[in-house]
């Protein structure tokens, strides 16, 4: 079908483009931006007024939940939660039950999901066996299956031998690795920044230095391997003054911070709030600071939503037993913008950190309105306010910091290939 987006204001990072222009899709790929192509003619044409017209977002931290723990989200709801939010790729993370450490579970999860022809699924491959740390997986099978990446998401890896053996063998067939930073003994048992709160609190900490270490480690190793190395979820000042000192140093990392980091601290638990417990931990008002500061100077590449949808059981108990993480596809959008306003932050920039930024990271297509690119589109309105709540989100999991917030920014309409897979 082809289609004409018109009255719009056009946003497309990779390229530099903030104007009001029309754009131009046919047979499921970009057209054209600006000019119609020569006899082009719309079967459809939506009207944009008010609108920002900008690449499909691409979140890189996704828990899809299947396999294996259907009972807090399906592939089914989290899609659908995807596509209402304006994303149109998800990288969803190897720590499902089963992991993601065979390729026959690699292709039943990529074909339920073209299935479904909602968002793209980029899945990131376990970097070990069971996630268990102890024997690399097959990467190159799993690479063959369609894993962009390999991670061991929230397991650790704690024979750094293993690390080493694995760095060097994606090096070798230049597969990208993702880790996490924390030092799996100093953050072993603790669920909060071991900081004040913590202590009033009677909780058990997770130091700073548990991130820095492991940050440590891992430069120690790329050096060593020549490994690409994607950073996942950076949450102290100390991390992101090391990863700018290791770029300085000419080193090739890239990383990401959740969205709800840059809005929240550990002040935020307040009197055990189990919707505030994250991994990694809310940190302080430093390290909040410090974080927004690195996004907006580029320190930090990306901004995801670490989407980790989980059932009303799972939150429902004491604040250390309790399950962490939270919903956050429908939330990257408007706690994003809700960022870039309070920072001074240009539009273009901030959904850079959310569109081509992400595809470059990942590797795959999207993230831009280039002729021909995939016609990967997110439609929303800029002022459109609306309050967060379990009526408003299409995700399974209603389990969020951000309930009852009002926040601005609504995603009108969403089409992946070409096609409104979304429409408000």
């Amino acid at each position: 079908m082809n289609l004409e987006i018109r009255n719009g204001r056009v946003v497309d990072p990779a390229h530099g483009v903030d104007a009001p222009l029309s754009l131009y899709i046919a047979q499921g790929r970009v057209a054209a931006v600006g000019d119609a192509p020569a006899g082009f003619v719309a079967e459809r044409v939506i009207d944009a007024a008010g609108c920002v017209v900008c690449p499909g977002l691409i979140d890189v931290a996704t828990r899809l939940r299947e396999p294996g723990f259907e009972y807090k989200a399906t592939l089914a709801s989290e899609l659908r939660a995807a596509v209402a939010g304006g994303v149109t790729g998800v990288a969803c993370l190897p720590d499902t039950d089963p992991p993601l450490d065979e390729p026959g579970l690699v292709e039943m999860l990529r074909h339920r999901a073209r299935l479904l022809d909602r968002a793209h699924v980029y899945p990131i491959g376990a970097l070990t066996v069971g996630l268990a740390g102890a024997e690399i997986t097959e990467m190159g099978e799993l690479a063959e299956a369609g894993c962009v990446a390999f991670s061991q998401a929230e397991a650790p890896i704690g024979d750094t031998q293993v690390l080493l053996r694995a760095m060097q063998y994606a090096a070798t067939f230049g597969h990208r690795v993702w880790l996490r930073p924390q030092d799996p003994h100093l953050g072993r048992a603790g669920v909060a920044h071991d900081g004040e709160v913590a202590t009033r609190l009677g909780l058990p900490g997770i130091p700073a230095s548990a991130e820095a270490i492991a940050l440590a480690t891992i430069f120690a190793l790329m050096r060593e391997t020549g490994a690409t190395v994607h950073l996942c979820r950076l949450s102290s000042a100390q991390g992101v003054a090391m990863v700018r000192a290791a770029r300085k140093d000419g080193l090739a990392v890239t990383c990401d911070v959740a969205v709800h980091h840059l809005h929240l601290c550990d002040v935020d638990i307040g009197w055990f709030d189990t919707q505030c417990h994250l991994v990694p931990p809310l940190r302080g008002t430093r390290d909040r600071a410090a974080l927004r500061a690195g996004v907006a100077d580029g320190t930090i590449d990306l901004v995801c939503s670490d989407h980790t949808p989980v059932d009303d059981d799972g939150k429902q108990l004491p604040f250390a037993e309790s399950e962490p993480g939270a919903t956050g596809l429908e939330l990257l959008l408007p706690l994003t913008l809700k960022w870039a306003r309070e920072d001074g932050v240009s539009l273009l920039r901030a959904l850079e950190r959310i569109t081509s930024a992400a595809a470059a990271v990942l590797g795959c297509p999207g993230g831009s309105f280039s002729p021909g690119a995939p016609a990967d589109v997110c439609v929303f309105d800029p002022e459109a306010h609306w309050t967060v709540g379990a009526a408003t989100l299409s995700s399974q999991g209603r389990n969020t910091p951000f309930l009852g917030l009002e926040v601005s920014g609504q995603v009108r309409q969403t089409l992946v290939g070409g096609t409104v897979v979304f429409e408000r």
